[in-house]
């Protein structure tokens, strides 16, 4: 079941190279673009690149599959 009343913001890094998404639930009346600018400074961009350089891993030939019996 989803969380209700979760918003998507799109955050850059501070270079402006890349961008991530982070989901958040922000209380009524509250500054949307300095929570941004917060968060985006605050984001752990050095492990997010890492993970994202470790989950697009290219695969280069098949391995043979061998039946246990």
């Amino acid at each position: 079941m989803a969380i209700p009343n979760v918003k998507r913001y799109r955050i850059t890094k501070p270079d402006g190279s890349d961008s991530a998404t982070i989901m958040a639930v922000l209380p009524k009346g509250a500054d949307v673009d300095a929570y941004v600018k917060d968060a985006s400074e605050r984001f752990d961009w050095k492990v997010w690149s890492e993970s994202k350089a470790a989950h697009y891993r290219i695969r280069v030939g098949q391995q043979k599959q061998r039946k246990s019996k």
